[in-house]
């Protein structure tokens, strides 16, 4: 009973993880493309193939997932999964330990983990692997019961292929973002305002005298007067910034609407009746004919503010531009261009530019 319990759990955990990321699977390659830049693997090699690595990854999760829950090939299933689990342990240890990826993007965005309880999470789910590998090591799979199982999993992988090309060719299927339709910016602006994370400079001090050590938060450096005894040094390199009180937390955070010159214009455009908004995060890798395309009809709307917003300074030459970071425009979108309609703050359609095109056509 323990045994099956065990395996169901563990197989139900990791079809989640690779439902949820297969539904926006765009967002989990961006996420690796975090792991092979230069601040983290510096891989960038890699970085043109994040999304066939990212399928690749999600492809085995799911697959891997139903064939411990349905009991296929148990034994090269369980050796499969642990491998995979090293493998995700190893990643999640260095963002941890390294503090280079603040989100691993094991469950997409439907739940933020942070690197150190991603890690836990990997460590527990390897050590549930291990016993369920001890405990059926003497296992032989009967072989009359593949005619059933494998037509389900074919079936299975068939739903997911679906649902993973629909989160690439179009927007995903299930939105978990922050930014998803029907979100007030202006009121999750205001609570994040309203409810601020809090942060705190700490100093590691030096005894120039004993070579005692200690660690100190800013107002303690001051009212213990610290600083005025020579004896203490501040050691260099050491200092940090450390959350105190986590505040409300969103991506929306990261919205900042600037001209080119740098004037935040982020307040007037959530205030619009009505404003639309094309994004590109990536100019270069744009296709130019649907850029254009999507300017010009963007030019005959003449009761609504348009705004192109993107990378680069001069990228639009029919609508306004406006610059945004292109971390901070992937929270917002997957398609390279995509289209976002606000209606006093509030996002009432968001769509690929593709998509957009056709549905304005109609």
């Amino acid at each position: 009973m323990i045994k099956r319990l065990l395996r169901y759990i563990i197989a139900v955990i990791f079809i989640a993880s690779g439902f949820v990321k297969a539904v926006d699977l765009k967002g989990f390659s961006f996420k690796l493309e975090e792991y092979f830049s230069p601040s983290v693997f510096n891989l960038p090699f890699f970085e043109q193939y994040a999304l066939e690595l990212a399928t690749i990854v999600v492809v085995l999760e799911l697959a891997l997932g139903f064939m411990l829950l349905m009991k296929i090939k148990l034994k090269a299933t369980l050796v499969a999964l642990i491998a995979l689990c090293v493998f995700f342990g190893f990643l999640t240890f260095y963002s941890a330990f390294y503090n280079v990826v603040t989100d691993c993007g094991c469950f997409g965005d439907a739940m933020k983990m942070t690197p150190w309880q991603s890690f836990w999470k990997d460590i527990a789910l390897l050590v549930g692997l291990l016993i369920l590998w001890l405990l059926n090591k003497n296992y032989h799979e009967k072989t009359d019961l593949g005619c059933v199982k494998m037509p389900v999993l074919g079936i299975f992988v068939l739903v997911m292929t679906y649902v993973m090309y629909r989160g690439i060719t179009h927007e995903p299927l299930i939105d978990f973002r922050a930014y998803k339709i029907g979100t007030d910016l202006n009121a999750e602006r205001q609570r994040i305002e309203q409810d601020p994370s809090i942060y705190k400079t700490f100093y590691s001090l030096k005894n120039s005298k004993t070579g005692e050590v200690k660690k100190v938060d800013q107002d303690e450096y001051i009212n213990k007067n610290y600083w005025k005894d020579e004896t203490w040094q501040i050691e260099e390199g050491k200092t940090t910034s450390e959350i105190v009180k986590q505040g409300y937390d969103s991506e929306i955070k990261k919205l900042k609407l600037e001209t080119p010159t740098g004037e935040d214009k982020t307040t007037e455009i959530l205030n619009e009746p009505k404003a639309i908004l094309v994004f590109v995060y990536k100019p270069k890798e744009a296709s130019t004919q649907l850029v254009a395309e999507i300017q010009n009809m963007m030019m005959h709307e003449r009761a609504v503010k348009v705004y192109g917003v993107s990378t680069q300074p001069d990228f639009f030459n029919k609508i306004p531009n406006l610059m945004m970071d292109e971390i901070a425009i992937k929270t917002i979108a997957r398609s390279n261009p995509f289209v976002m309609v606000l209606e006093k703050g509030k996002i009432v359609e968001k769509l690929g530019a593709k998509d957009y095109l056709k549905e304005y056509k109609k």
